[in-house]
Order: C-alpha cells, then sequence, then structure tokens
C-alpha cells in the first residue's frame, strides 16, 4: 500500500496564508510579512506576521533580525488594519505623521525556523468623517514566543483620492515617478555597511555628517509599486545609513533600537534633499554600547522629517 488514510478524528492541520497585499499596499507576494488579524474590543486588534530568516534588503547581520523588519511590519499593521478594521476604502493614502519604537534587540535573534511574530494593538485619537476615520493613532506591542519583541507606536492620516490629488497639487503618480531623476553616485559601501549598491541611500557631498538622500526608484523593495513621493521606509532606512557614517570603521553592524521620527513634509524625488545628522549626548545607561544621533532632512530649505535614534552595537550582544 502506498498511502494510508488520516484515522478517523486526526485534528486538521493548521494552514497558513499571508493577508491580501492590497490591504498592505504590496505588489509583490513576497514582500507580505502578515499572516492574519482579528478584532479583539472595540479599538483592539491582534495581528500576526512571519520574519524570513533571510531578507534581500532588510539582511540579517550577526545572527540578528533587522530591526527595519519591524517598521515594515508596523506599516503593514497600521495599513492592513486600518482598511479591514476600519473601513478606510483600498485607493485612499496612508500618510505618517509620527513613528516610535523601541525594540529587545535580544529578542531579534534568528532561529533555524522563520521568526513568528504576534502584535497586540489599540487605536486611539480616532478623526472620522462621514463615518471614516481621516485620521488615528496605532499602539503595538510586539512578542514572539512570549517574550517582548518591542514597543511601537504610529500615527497616520488618511486621504481620500479627491483630497490626496489637491494636497499633491494634481501630480500623477505615473507622471512623477516615470520622470523621477537618476540618483547620484552614492557613498562607498564601507561607509554605511551596505554591500550592494542599490541599497545606498545616501550620496556625498563636501561637508561632513551632511549627504544627499539617494532615491533609486529601480529599488524592488523600496520602491515595490510607483509612488509620486519618497516613502517613509527609505527615510528610516537613511537615519540607519547616518549613524553608520558617523563612524564608518566602527565594528559589528549597527542596529536602530529605537526611533522617534516625525514626518512634516512629503520629500519630493525633483529637488535634492539634505540628510544631515549629529550624535547626542550619551545617557549612563547607554554609554559604551549605545550612542544617540539626531537626523535632520531638508528639503527645499524646510524640515521634511526629524529623527532620534539610539543606535546599539550588534558586538555587544
Amino acid at each position: 500500500m502506498l498511502t494510508t488514510a488520516e484515522p478517523h478524528g486526526s485534528a486538521a492541520p493548521r494552514l497558513t496564508t499571508t493577508v491580501a497585499r492590497e490591504y498592505v499596499h504590496r505588489a509583490a507576494l513576497s514582500e507580505v510579512l502578515l499572516t492574519g488579524w482579528s478584532k479583539v474590543g472595540r479599538d483592539a486588534f491582534t495581528a500576526t506576521a512571519q520574519w524570513p530568516r533571510s531578507h534581500s534588503f532588510y539582511v540579517p547581520e550577526y545572527g540578528l533580525h533587522d530591526p527595519l523588519l519591524l517598521c515594515e511590519t508596523i506599516r503593514q499593521t497600521s495599513t492592513l488594519l486600518a482598511h479591514v478594521g476600519y473601513g478606510i476604502p483600498l485607493g485612499h493614502h496612508l500618510t505618517w505623521s509620527r513613528l516610535q519604537f523601541a525594540i529587545n534587540p535580544q529578542a531579534l535573534r534568528t532561529e533555524a525556523t522563520p521568526a513568528e511574530i504576534s502584535l497586540h494593538v489599540t487605536c486611539a485619537d480616532i478623526r472620522y468623517r462621514r463615518s471614516v476615520p481621516v485620521s488615528m493613532s496605532m499602539h503595538l506591542e510586539a512578542a514572539r514566543d512570549g517574550v517582548l519583541v518591542a514597543m511601537a507606536s504610529v500615527g497616520f492620516a488618511s486621504h481620500s483620492p479627491a483630497v490626496y490629488q489637491r494636497l499633491r497639487a494634481g501630480r500623477e503618480v505615473s507622471e512623477v515617478f516615470a520622470n523621477a531623476p537618476q540618483p547620484p553616485e552614492p557613498v562607498s559601501r564601507s561607509t554605511v555597511g551596505r554591500l550592494r549598491k542599490q541599497d545606498i541611500v545616501l550620496a556625498p557631498t563636501a561637508e561632513r555628517l551632511r549627504w544627499q538622500l539617494r532615491v533609486d526608484t529601480s529599488h524592488p523593495v523600496l520602491f515595490d509599486h510607483p509612488l509620486d513621493h519618497v516613502p517613509g521606509m527609505l527615510l528610516l532606512e537613511s537615519v540607519r545609513q547616518a549613524a553608520h557614517a558617523m563612524d564608518p570603521a566602527r565594528a559589528g553592524a549597527v542596529l536602530p533600537t529605537s526611533m522617534d521620527v516625525s514626518f512634516n513634509r512629503y520629500v519630493e524625488f525633483d529637488e535634492p534633499c539634505w540628510i544631515e545628522a549629529e550624535p547626542m549626548p550619551a545617557t549612563g545607561a547607554s554609554s559604551g554600547t549605545r550612542d544617540k544621533i539626531r537626523v535632520n532632512a531638508i528639503q527645499k530649505g524646510f524640515s521634511a522629517f526629524h529623527a532620534s535614534a539610539e543606535l546599539t552595537d550588534a558586538a555587544w550582544l
């Protein structure tokens, strides 16, 4: 006999899939991290995610998952719940105003299987217009096998297509994306700890601790689909790379273990955006193992975003 029937009463296997890619604003199924969600209260939800053992852009180093994989998980979770939890229609544009997170680096260790992440989400500060939310904040706790991975919060607004067109002065996504200028030559790979030129988001300037934001719209992860402005995940990557570039001779990977980022304006493709970094005084608790920096992005004379970040050297973990 080549096969045997399952015995009566045996438990059915648990089948796992990802959420619909449209709900997390992704074109590539391979880039969808979320595997499910449920509503557990009036403004409370749970979601599940899986982090791959390897990723083409969020590369594990020193046996640790990339902390920015958490940020992409936060982005996907907030987008998913905005649509399925609050009925914000697909086609509406979601825009971050602030992102904060603090991560437990010990919980980032890669293992023999992908990391299964559970997220507990509560929503607050919800403003409605005609029964559809136009802004809210979400507070998230991420855990892995019962161990706290991170705490985070994100604030964002939702714009209907008509409102978004007014905000963007009629810019058409396809036209703006097609006419994005070619990126300038990057800083060296060793300066930012990146092996591939395509993954480098900083270009050199004549000033120390000042770079031009390098926007390569052909990047398959950062630009998974056409956009009419620089995405938030690229801006977060610029903070991480600026931290590395401040001291490129340091040993080990630089892990952004906490960030507080305010997004003030859309970063456009057709004007240079300057990334400026400065060290912040270290506290007694962080001295020796952790550094703090402040990063500001300037475009057309205005602050497009500003961030403070705490960096942990993986060699100390």
